[in-house]
């Protein structure tokens, strides 16, 4: 790792000489660019990034303000401005003598990014441009690998999350059955409850008790049924008397 970061900033240093020969083909403020460059030479980032921040005042579309202006950023660590500086200048890579440099570099600001994806984009198309980039290459193979484990990463989390999910979703079901067993169980014991409570109400009675109840009620009936065939028997003998007068 430490000898691919080595080689990265070692290319931008060298590529710093093609934006210094960019300087003199890109930009009406050719002499703020150049005091940006004397000031990047003598490893002074702040000022160089003060230079070529003026000469962009004079023309923000500047290939060789934005393209070096990218440089002294990243030599601050502001790989995000970098990154920003170089997509100003986008439209204006295409067809240029420094487009593989510029890729480069593109590359480079994501890697420290960890925006493997952009970097691996930016890498390959530095290599097409320039095959025998060995730097490139490398970065390339770089990238892509770091993205590989990036996509690995995140298919395992999103299979532990979906896992997670299953065993929530389980556990609710379980819940669920066990609050209805639960249920199930109250309310059987209360029916239960209610009708061994219908049972203490009621009252208790012996076999003979039950038999001079039953005998009773038998005594009851035929009395009923006497008096019932007494009452016909008069009618009866009401409707002969009257037939016979």
């Amino acid at each position: 790792m430490n000898r691919v970061l080595y080689r990265i900033l070692t290319v931008w240093v060298l590529l710093l000489a093609g934006g210094i020969a960019a300087s003199a083909q890109y930009g009406p403020d050719k002499s703020g660019v150049r005091r940006g460059n004397r000031a990047f030479d003598k490893e002074k980032w702040k000022m160089a990034d003060l230079q070529y921040r003026r000469a962009l005042l004079a023309d923000s579309t500047s290939f060789a303000g934005n393209y070096n202006l990218a440089s002294a950023l990243y030599r601050q660590e502001d790989y995000d401005g970098a990154a920003k500086s170089l997509d100003k200048i986008k439209g204006q890579v295409e067809g240029s003598a420094h487009a593989s440099d510029y890729w480069y570099n593109a590359g480079d600001a994501a890697l420290q990014k960890k925006d493997w994806q952009a970097a691996v984009d930016a890498f390959k198309k530095s290599l097409i441009l320039s095959p025998d980039d060995l730097d490139a290459k490398e970065n390339y193979i770089y990238a892509k690998l770091m993205l590989q484990n990036q996509q690995d990463q995140q298919n395992q989390q999103n299979q532990d999350q979906n896992q997670d999910q299953n065993q929530d979703q389980n556990q609710n079901q379980d819940q669920q059955d066990q609050n209805q067993d639960q249920n199930q169980d109250q309310n059987q014991d209360q029916n239960q409850d209610r009708q061994d409570q219908d049972q203490q109400e009621q009252p208790q009675i012996s076999p003979q008790q039950a038999q001079q109840i039953l005998q009773a009620i038998q005594a009851r009936e035929k009395e009923t049924q006497d008096k019932v065939n007494k009452e016909k028997a008069a009618a009866l003998k009401a409707r002969q008397k009257d037939k016979n007068w």
